[in-house]
């Protein structure tokens, strides 16, 4: 996010009279260029120049040696009325008495003083205070304090040295004004398609679009002077284009001879870079990033003692290597573009990656004299691609992949040029090569003068159309008719806008420049007879009914590793493990796309236990992944996929099933003076999966089973009435516990709930209310050990009939009182017809058919 020092995009634009930082940013949101942050005046308060009088060196018990300095501050500021009468070094002369810790500055030394009043960055506020002894009465100032950049070892500011070189005051002047203290800067987020607006250049150009102020383009004030002939020899090679561009469009190397390194960059130039967040470093160094900033052409500083003609543009070599300026070591991969020199052949050696960042062999240093400047324009897909592959973020590199102007790097090479020569005394090559390749010119785009008033929805006049396409560079002319006689424009974009390529582009400006607050806003009516579909009525149904039973919606990121199939138990074998893998992981412990929510649901519960609670009940509706082929293909951008490539495409790309999963464990209620704290269990699993089936509509079938991540014997599979497998509910596994650090019991349950909407009923029919009493009656039946419950319940339903209007188990017994091998099972039944009231005869044969139901479905007995 680029940083707007306010005196800068002055040089280009004309400023309202009297704005300020909130006023050019308020007037740069108009055009589309949000506001990010505002930095007012970074020091205010008396910030001086102060000479040092005295300077006596003390010594104190814990050790540490600190300076007693007595300070002119100027007439205006020197009496000390806090104390006075503090002693001080020498004869009393008019004066502030002020501690400091430093020891790079002498006495007759000119430095930076805060006194009482002064707020330096950070709001921090100076004020005399009692220290070793002495009333200090102000701050001795360092450029870190003063927010000018890291503290050198130097330690503070002394004025016509270091940062200071060539300042010239006396005490009692302004330092505010002095270090340009009080510039106002705006930082603002700019998108993608809009790399022009990295660059004072480009952002000022669009405050005159917002204000209707005067604009001077930078680039066209500079003029290149014709080059006597080749310089530096330069050769652009590429054997394998990127979608058929070519790695370097146009590369320029301009030769400065006799550049004094040892001289420091100006003053102004230092602040600037400053204010525009960037640290300055040398004279060489600080010439390229200025004229980037100011200009958005990314430049390159080449030693050119270092360098072996021809420099040659090429694709990295298998197996190559380079050593870049951050002193690491890469392993470059052949679609990456590089510049190489000619030492130990014909373009052998890599000395930077194009556009992205130098190489440090030929890295300009103390003892550079000969200064090789590149100007080029790459390929942004190639340095996109290059900066990601190599995880490398510069500011060179964010200008180039969002495409810079082509036209401006002789423009820029030059204006670096004349900077070197003007201050560092060096002598400029009349000669200078560039070099071209073939490159995509601007395309010409035909707009109907209709067309932004169809798509925006709003008229425009063609004085509106053509004057805000003119305003951003574009050539605008006349092309004839087109559909139903309306006129038509043939419009070319200028070259610092690679991103106008098509109608809706031009309309995109034209709106943007006539105000987006022109275009009313107008809700659409909804049409009569829509609204949620039938799926997601359901799903929020589910939500309601799980959150009104006691459980929390969360929502996680659909990432997960192998590590999790491991604390899942999964099979080896298992399709859960066989997972979509992301080439480009938010995270790289996280590669996978998860197969199941509880993969990423369990650790969200384990994360809210380790944060102190003790009860969680936590519930997701959200995708799973099913793989469906090895990798998914990539067509090319240079025209629509074919047929076939899209088929490809849709058949290779991850099944996306909604699920819905819940995990719960710890106390429902803590334990109470008369009762006992209650536990999630696998029955309350069970229980919301069956309010699940209840909100969708449909009846689940439980049959006891297995799965991996659930307890043996404590498990339901969960099928539809059709006999469809739809999840699973239970207590999990010990060991799932312990790997998540959940709650002893803890439970959990996961349902395709795209499934059981499918098994649901279009329209669920409504079900008469009987008038008529119940009729209760109970059951116990003895039946084989392994025989599920849900079979001799589905028995007593088939043997009774419609009358039956609830069968419920309520008891199941194992012991003594059974054979071995058998158990009991209670269930309570309430008979209620919708015709009369039953007598006891009925009642009588209702019971005997439901025994006989059991005993021929199951083989069960009635228990005595």
């Amino acid at each position: 996010m680029p940083r707007i020092p306010l005196s800068w995009i002055g040089e280009h634009v004309e400023l309202v009279e009297g704005a300020n930082a909130e006023a050019v940013a308020a007037s740069l949101v108009s055009v589309g260029l949000e506001e990010e942050a505002i930095f007012g005046a970074q020091v205010t308060g008396p910030l001086v120049v102060g000479r040092v009088l005295n300077l006596v060196k003390e010594t104190h018990k814990n050790g540490k040696t600190v300076n007693w300095c007595r300070v002119d501050v100027g007439p205006e500021h020197n009496e000390e009325k806090d104390n006075p009468k503090d002693p001080q070094p020498g004869e009393e002369v008019p004066s502030r008495g002020i501690i400091c810790g430093a020891h790079n500055f002498v006495e007759g030394d000119l430095v930076v003083v805060s006194l009482p009043g002064t707020v330096l960055p950070g709001n921090f506020a100076i004020a005399a205070r009692k220290t070793y002894g002495h009333l200090s009465d102000g701050m001795i100032c360092s450029t870190e304090e003063l927010g000018l950049g890291e503290d050198t070892e130097d330690g503070i500011i002394v004025l016509g040295k270091g940062i200071a070189e060539g300042i010239e005051a006396k005490p009692g002047d302004d330092a505010i004004a002095l270090f340009g203290l009080d510039e106002e800067v705006v930082e603002i987020n700019v998108t993608p398609d809009r790399g022009y607006c990295f660059s004072m250049r480009g952002v000022a150009r669009e405050y005159s679009h917002a204000t209707g102020q005067a604009y001077t383009d930078p680039a066209f004030s500079i003029e290149v002077p014709e080059a006597t002939g080749e310089g530096f020899e330069v050769v652009l090679e590429d054997d394998a284009p990127i979608r058929g561009n070519v790695g370097a469009t146009s590369y320029v190397a301009q030769r400065v001879r006799g550049v004094d390194t040892s001289v420091p960059s100006p003053r102004w130039m230092q602040q600037r870079l400053t204010l525009a967040g960037m640290r300055p470093i040398s004279l060489i160094v600080d010439v390229g990033n200025y004229v980037m900033l100011d200009l958005g052409q990314p430049l390159h500083m080449f030693d050119a003692a270092k360098l072996t003609e021809p420099i040659v543009v090429r694709r990295a070599k298998e197996g190559e290597k380079l050593t870049t300026l951050d002193d690491k070591t890469r392993n470059l991969h052949v679609e990456d573009l590089v510049v190489a020199d000619s030492t130990g052949g014909h373009g052998a050696r890599a000395v930077a990656l194009a556009g992205v960042m130098g190489g440090s062999e030929t890295e300009v240093d103390e003892t550079t004299a000969d200064v090789v400047i590149e100007a080029a324009h790459f390929d942004p897909t190639t340095q996109a691609r290059t900066a990601r592959r190599h995880k490398l973020v510069s500011e060179a590199g964010k200008r180039g992949e969002r495409g810079v102007d082509p036209e401006l790097v002789e423009v820029a090479a030059y204006r670096a040029a004349q900077l070197l020569v003007e201050y560092g005394g060096g002598t400029l090559d009349s000669a200078r090569t560039h070099a071209r390749a073939g490159g995509s010119s601007p395309v010409e785009i035909t707009l109907p003068l209709n067309y932004a008033e169809r798509v925006v929805g709003i008229a425009y006049t063609r004085d509106q159309v053509v004057g805000s396409l003119e305003k951003i560079g574009c050539t605008v002319s006349p092309s004839g008719s087109g559909e139903n006689g309306a006129e038509t424009l043939a419009v070319n974009p200028p070259t610092w806008r690679p991103d106008l390529r098509i109608p809706e582009d031009l309309v995109e400006e034209i709106a943007r420049l006539e105000g987006y607050d022109s275009i009313p806003s107008r809700l659409p009516s909804a049409p009569g007879g829509r609204g949620l579909t039938r799926a997601q009525r359901v799903r929020r149904a589910v939500a309601n009914a799980l959150a009104e039973a006691g459980a929390t919606e969360v929502v996680s990121f659909p990432f997960t590793n192998e590590k999790t199939f491991e604390k899942l138990r999964f099979p080896e074998d298992s399709p859960l493990r066989e997972a979509v893998r992301l080439l480009n992981p938010l995270a790289d412990d996280e590669p996978l796309m998860r197969t199941a929510i509880l993969e990423t649901l369990l650790p969200v519960a384990q994360r809210n236990r380790a944060r102190g609670e003790d009860s969680v009940a936590v519930f997701e509706t959200g995708l799973v992944f099913e793989k469906r082929g090895e990798r998914v293909p990539v067509p090319s951008a240079a025209s629509r996929p074919s047929d076939a490539e899209l088929e490809e495409i849709a058949t290779s790309l991850a099944k996306q099933d909604r699920h819905v999963a819940l995990v719960a464990g710890g106390p429902i209620t803590p334990a109470g003076p008369l009762t006992e704290a209650r536990a999630w269990d696998w029955a309350d699993a069970i229980s919301f999966a069956r309010r699940i089936a209840a909100a969708a509509g449909v009846e689940l079938v439980l049959e006891q089973g297995e799965s991996s991540a659930f307890h043996p014997g404590r498990t339901a599979i969960l099928s539809t009435t059709e006999g469809e497998r739809v999840g699973v509910a239970g207590e999990l596994h010990p060991a799932v516990i312990k790997a998540f650090s959940l709650p002893k019991h803890a439970a959990a349950l996961e349902l395709d709930l795209e499934a059981v909407i499918e098994s649901a009923p279009s329209v669920v029919p409504s079900e008469p209310i009987s008038t008529f009493p119940i009729a209760k009656e109970d059951f116990a039946f003895v039946v084989d050990g392994d025989t599920p419950a849900e079979a001799v319940r589905a028995a007593l339903i088939v043997g009774i009939g419609d009358v039956a209007e609830a069968v419920r188990l309520f008891d199941e017994y194992r012991g003594d009182q059974v054979a071995e091998g058998k158990k009991s099972l209670a269930f309570a039944v309430r008979l209620r017809p919708h015709e009369k009231t039953l007598k006891g005869a009925e009642i009588d044969e209702l019971r005997a058919r439901a025994i006989k139901a059991v005993e021929s479905a199951v083989g069960g007995e009635l228990r005595a």
